[in-house]
């Protein structure tokens, strides 16, 4: 047991985000994502909804601050203005993590399932609200 940490903060949790370098992304995405089939790198989370994972990994890296979009999330499919509920919490908790608003920018859901495929790691959560699936980019972790 570890002090300061969340019990979201599982040893491949961790792991995996220790592993990560400025620039790679991480798909966190609901219950109904392919992310066994899509993960170079997989972490299970299947007790947690997506609000709360994403938390977890904000209070240990930063988004990367040298792109214009470092959060993206997955478009509602024929109603891409549309912004479900569970992405909204989402924007709330990147807001706070980060100290000022980081808006979630669309990205069509072939595009989202490209780049997830593509990311250093992929966390499938419990999240069974539809279209509870955002990437982000790991940002520079600089000295305290």
């Amino acid at each position: 047991m570890l002090k300061a940490l969340s019990r979201l903060h599982t040893p491949d949790l961790l792991h995996l985000l220790a592993s990560m370098g400025h620039g790679d992304e991480l798909a966190l995405v609901d219950a109904h994502f392919p992310a066994v089939s899509m993960a170079r790198r997989l972490v299970r989370l299947d007790a947690a909804d997506l609000p709360d994972v994403l938390d977890a990994c904000l209070a240990l890296i930063p988004l990367d601050d040298f792109v214009p979009d470092p959060a993206l999330r997955m478009e509602v499919v024929g109603r891409p203005e549309e912004i479900p509920e569970v992405q909204r919490a989402c924007q709330q908790v990147i807001d706070r993590r980060e100290g000022r608003a980081v808006p979630l920018q669309p990205l069509e859901r072939h595009a989202f399932y490209r780049r997830s495929h593509e990311a250093f790691g992929i966390v499938a959560t419990g999240e069974q609200r539809p279209y509870g699936c955002i990437l982000v980019k790991k940002g520079v972790v600089l000295p305290v």
